[in-house]
């Protein structure tokens, strides 16, 4: 993994490496751009548009980490 994506979004990068996925784009079945999932399902999701990548990430990011820390997993 890329050592930009590790400093700019470290909590998705972890969670990737060893917690779920992240998915990113439109499809039929969801309303939202950005994803986040574990085998269990759906973690979170963002808005439906961004006008960047970046700004779709940074909502992700906060997210997850809320997610991590209410877990135990920091």
């Amino acid at each position: 993994m890329s050592r930009v994506i590790e400093c700019l979004f470290p909590r998705i990068a972890r969670w990737v490496q060893a917690h779920g996925y992240i998915e990113m784009g439109y499809d039929d079945y969801s309303h939202s751009f950005v994803r986040a999932l574990d085998i269990g399902g759906m973690i979170g999701e963002g808005l439906e548009h961004y006008p960047t990548l970046d700004e779709a990430l940074q909502p992700l990011e906060h997210a997850l980490a809320e997610w991590m820390r209410s877990h135990g997993f920091e």
